[in-house]
């Protein structure tokens, strides 16, 4: 127990020595005063002096005497109080009038360990959001009745806040955990549903009217009601009730110190009619389904999460879906008892307005003679969410090995075919008939290294090559191609914010982003129309969730596309971005468009999404998170595109697995005058760099290969030769940089497949 002074104003008398020591006091000070005044000369004032002043001292000592007498009187009342709240289980504080806490019980220093407040408000300030308030309102109450009481649902669960007046100036608190009683909340001794509430170890700690009614008696253990045990909560069990064995639906609920609270549901009441007080107030979603399906009763938190009543002739079926088989093939088995255990499934409701899916658990039980199935529905729909993220990533994995895969290897084949048919080229002018053969085999090549980059893009494991950029400047660049694009029925209308800020993006890859989007817009406008392209500075100041994805607060760059045209109906709107889903008809669409887009914003650090209209139109809205100049802008890797050639002088060591890549590279740096040396793997690599004479200007090395890769190989050389500079080729290279490694210093990336040109010119801006 822990107390402090109480300032309140009890009078009780004091010891007979206190009396006599107070008495002392007054007396020699009234002497003192009177030896003081005889001093002083003869005269009326000096008299007059003398009895105020010794009217004044009396006055004090007085004042004295009250408070002396009234500290000990309430510390007597106090040491009295205290006793009596010490053992109480309930917090027990006692306050004086301004709230200050002049004492608690052991109770309330477990229930609030984590404060040692001077005030009651403080302490209840981690519970209560408002404690002044309340405690106001019920301070005032005890003020003029003598005490006052209120239930509060706090963050802590069911609690009740008790006053009671001590006194003039003091108050004594208690807060009771409501949470501990059986169905706190609520009348739990005249609940209309049978309820019994075990502790830890099984005992029954509470039985309200209807269980005991049920029962016939008042038990002490499950055993005692149940013959066979355990139980099996939402289902049905044999339990022996004043009237013999009966069949009751149990539903089984976890409370607070391990307590468990039970309802049962008898399948028949008295004289064979159902309760039907019972089963609308069970705290559970039920249904009552015919063994034809046809659903019989509904109690209130079932019509809830149907979404509304269910009609006259409503069937199960109609309600739900998602079985895989018949439904009324599952009923029927559950009617004849050939479930084989396998009675709850989950399925989705035919609802229009959102997705909700359950858990269905059928249990057969006997009313007015006629067997039923008893329902019991629990909301799914998390549960449901968290598996389709979990099978999407499993899926968006497994593409992603297979398009690194397939990437790898096709673009050694496309790098082979496009650099040997540039070599072709060279030999052949504009007038040789050959000419038009070998410009369809370049072009068909990098078609098919386009549609290579699709699968690394949906799939995010693409290497990107960001930059900083002006979305003005990009979408002016990107118009005239936009404009071409959506033919002469589909206005094009740009719209940009007057401050817009740069973003850091892949500039080739965003463009593949805001075509994909004009297509798919100007596809839904068949009559024509208009598509809007605006760009908006966003800030958020808190996190935005939205789409089952939370965008973190702070600056933004957003591009809306937005359209007139036919819409996404509703049930398409959560596919848009899966691979190959698509509504268009055979032949139109490949499905990759938007599944491409959304892997490209993924991956450059933004996001992307989907608000459209059936009938009215689709805007998309892509957040790219602002480019602050203050941060150290990485230096662009894009390769050179330009067609200039240059000759160059220098010593390059090429070393690639792939003999059809190599021989073609070899070839195209030495007609560009550069000496090459040529490896097919890292270790012959390194034998050849043994040569302390041997010079190297630079080193051309694929970056995925049998043995040692690329970065490997290259920091190993480098630590005899840190002057080299280096070119690193692949098809794809997701994970070969390794982030726990040390950025190799002075090298670019150059992505598979490459042209002659762009080998020839990258080698030369390396050197240069």
């Amino acid at each position: 127990m822990t107390s402090r002074p109480i300032n309140a104003r009890t009078l009780l008398p004091l010891p007979a020595p206190e009396q006599a020591r107070v008495a002392a006091v007054l007396v020699l000070a009234v002497c003192l005063l009177a030896g003081g005044v005889w001093m002083l000369p003869p005269g009326l004032p000096a008299r007059m002096l003398t009895v105020a002043g010794v009217t004044l001292v009396a006055v004090s000592l007085g004042m004295a005497l009250r408070r002396l007498v009234a500290r000990r009187g309430l510390d007597i009342a106090n040491d009295m109080l205290e006793g009596f709240i010490e053992n109480d289980a309930a917090a027990s504080i006692i306050t004086d009038a301004d709230g200050a806490i002049l004492a608690r019980n052991a109770a309330a220093e477990a229930l609030f360990p984590e404060t040692e407040s001077e005030t009651l408000a403080a302490t209840l300030r981690g519970v209560l959001a408002n404690p002044s308030s309340v405690l106001f309102r019920l301070q005032r109450h005890a003020e003029q009745n003598g005490a006052a009481h209120e239930d509060i649902v706090t963050r802590r669960g069911h609690v009740r806040l008790a006053v009671h007046r001590t006194g003039k100036q003091g108050f004594l608190w208690r807060v009771e955990d409501m949470s501990e009683r059986p169905h706190a909340g609520a009348s739990a001794a005249t609940f209309p549903v049978p309820l019994i509430s075990l502790g830890r170890s099984g005992t029954v700690l509470f039985m309200n009217e209807a269980a005991r009614a049920l029962a016939g008696q008042r038990v002490k253990s499950l055993d005692r009601l149940f013959p066979s045990l355990p139980l099996s909560p939402g289902k049905v069990n044999v339990m022996s009730t004043r009237e013999g064995l009966r069949d009751v639906l149990v539903a089984e609920f976890s409370g607070s110190a391990g307590r468990r609270e039970l309802f049962f549901l008898p399948s028949e009441g008295a004289g064979g009619e159902t309760r039907a007080s019972g089963f609308e107030t069970l705290p559970v979603a039920m249904l009552k389904v015919g063994t034809d399906g046809r659903i019989l009763a509904a109690n209130r938190l079932a019509v809830d999460l149907l979404g509304g009543a269910p009609g006259e002739n409503a069937t199960l079926d109609s309600m739900m879906q998602g079985l895989g088989r018949p439904l009324m093939d599952w009923l029927r088995e559950t009617a004849a008892d050939r479930g084989a255990g396998q009675t709850s499934e989950f399925l989705r409701l035919t609802r229009k307005d959102k997705e909700i899916f359950v858990q269905v658990s059928l249990s057969r039980v006997v009313e007015n003679g006629t067997s039923i199935l008893i329902a019991v529905l629990n909301d799914a729909t998390e549960l449901k969410t968290l598996e389709a993220q979990f099978v999407q990533s499993q899926k968006m994995q497994a593409i992603g090995q297979l398009a690194g895969g397939i990437a790898h290897d096709f673009n050694n084949l496309l790098t082979a075919i496009s650099g040997h048919c540039d070599l072709l080229l060279l030999r052949h002018d504009q007038g040789d008939q050959d000419f038009g053969d070998l410009e369809q085999i370049r072009q068909n090549a990098n078609r098919a290294a386009a549609l290579v980059g699709q699968l690394l893009a949906f799939s995010r494991k693409q290497t990107l090559r960001p930059e900083v950029l002006d979305l003005r400047d990009t979408l002016s660049d990107l118009t005239h191609l936009l404009n071409r694009l959506v033919g002469e029925k589909v206005t094009l209308t740009l719209s940009h914010d007057p401050v817009l800020r740069p973003i850091r993006a892949d500039k080739r890859q965003l463009e593949q982003v805001l075509m994909n989007l004009v297509v798919n817009a100007r596809d839904a406008m068949p009559q024509g129309g208009e598509i809007r392209i605006e760009t908006e500075v966003v800030t958020l100041d808190e996190p935005m969730r939205r789409d089952r994805a939370m965008v973190p607060p702070g600056d933004y760059v957003t591009v809306k596309v937005r359209d007139e045209g036919v819409g996404i109906p509703g049930d398409d709107m959560p596919k848009v971005f899966e691979p190959f889903f698509t509504t268009k008809r055979p032949g139109e669409g490949t499905g990759l468009g938007l599944s491409t887009a959304y892997g490209i914003i993924k991956q450059t650090g933004g996001f992307i999404f989907v608000d459209s209209v059936e009938g009215s139109g689709t805007e998309f809205t892509l957040f790219f998170p602002a480019f602050n100049r203050s941060d150290a802008e990485m230096p662009a890797v894009a390769a050179p595109s330009g067609t200039a050639s240059h000759q160059g002088d220098g010593v390059v060591l090429l070393v690639e697995d792939e003999a059809p890549v190599r021989a073609f590279a070899a070839r195209a740096l030495r007609l560009r005058g550069y000496t090459v040396l040529e490896a097919e793997s890292a270790e012959d690599a390194l034998q050849m760099l043994d040569d302390p004479l041997l010079r190297v200007d630079v080193f051309v090395t694929d970056v995925v290969m049998p043995g040692m890769d690329g970065p490997s190989w290259v920091r190993k050389a480098r630590e005899q030769r840190p002057e080299v500079r280096v070119v690193f080729v692949s098809g794809y290279a997701e994970g070969a940089f390794g982030e726990a490694e040390p950025e190799v210093p002075n090298s670019v990336f150059l992505p598979k497949p490459f042209s002659l040109t762009q080998l020839a010119e990258t080698v030369y801006e390396q050197m240069h």
